[in-house]
């Protein structure tokens, strides 16, 4: 089994920068990729960016040149830097972990709120 704990989330202005961090623990060496998927109020869940193993990265269109992802060493943590952010990045965003055969992991979610 797999626990995702995310913090760092909060209220922020348009133009301001927060960063998000999930923790894993459990069988982490089942879990590739990380990373982070969003959901705004109304709309569907949606792929925010993911960090592989090999640390190639993923990213939504919407947050390339703003956002960026990294992994730390122990692989157990990750990291979303947010920077640049718009009234339209609020969402509840969502720690993912790839489980492969074992299924995906999902984190509890932390609120992103960007006033404009």
């Amino acid at each position: 089994q797999v626990r995702l704990v995310e913090s760092g989330g909060g209220l922020v202005q348009a133009g301001g920068s927060l960063r998000l961090s999930c923790a894993a623990s459990g069988s982490i060496f089942r879990i590739d990729p990380m990373g982070w998927y969003r959901q705004a109020p109304g709309k569907q869940r949606e792929l925010v960016a993911l960090i592989f193993t090999s640390g190639s990265t993923k990213c939504a269109e919407s947050v390339k040149g703003r956002f960026t992802i990294s992994r730390e060493k122990n692989k157990r943590t990750v990291h979303l830097q947010m920077n640049s952010l718009k009234p339209e990045d609020t969402a509840v965003y969502y720690c993912y972990a790839g489980g492969g055969a074992f299924g995906d992991y999902w984190g509890q979610g932390t609120q992103v709120t960007v006033s404009s």
